[in-house]
């Protein structure tokens, strides 16, 4: 097989439907639009959520929270976690990542002191509590912040 040969799979290309071309065609005079109206105008039509002037249900419904849009969103892991780790090895985000113990780093993770560690290890984080940090280093470890 070369470049030149390849093609689509049969039935993955259709060809656009030319509307507008003469009574014979099935679509030809309003196009498919039928007569006259909003929807048969040239930009015509209504944005999603519109319902013709009334009060829409976006607006009906009523408000509830806040959303702090500057807020930072932490993937947090307890220092029980990090025992799936050799002795003396770098845990940093993509170590973390790789090892599946979290997927997404957000705005950056933050060690909590839920459990214990028993291996030396060197992590490094976006935050550390003060109880994680004081685990991490009574097991032999370094806490680095990033």
């Amino acid at each position: 097989m070369k470049l030149h040969e390849l093609s689509p799979a049969l039935g993955s290309k259709k060809v656009a439907t030319r509307v507008g071309r003469g009574l014979g065609s099935g679509l030809g005079k309003t196009s498919g639009k039928g007569h006259k109206g909003q929807k048969a105008r040239s930009g015509g039509g209504v944005r999603p959520g519109f319902e013709g002037g009334q009060m829409p249900l976006y607006r009906r419904i009523p408000k509830r929270g806040f959303f702090n849009r500057f807020g930072k969103e932490y993937a947090e892991i307890n220092v029980e976690v990090l025992n799936v780790f050799e002795e003396g090895t770098v845990v940093d985000p993509v170590a973390l990542i790789e090892a599946g113990i979290i997927k997404n780093v957000r705005d950056g993770i933050r060690v909590l002191g839920n459990g214990e560690v028993t291996k030396s290890l060197t992590v490094i984080a976006n935050g550390f509590s003060k109880s994680a940090a004081e685990k991490i280093t009574a097991a032999g470890g370094k806490v680095e912040v990033i």
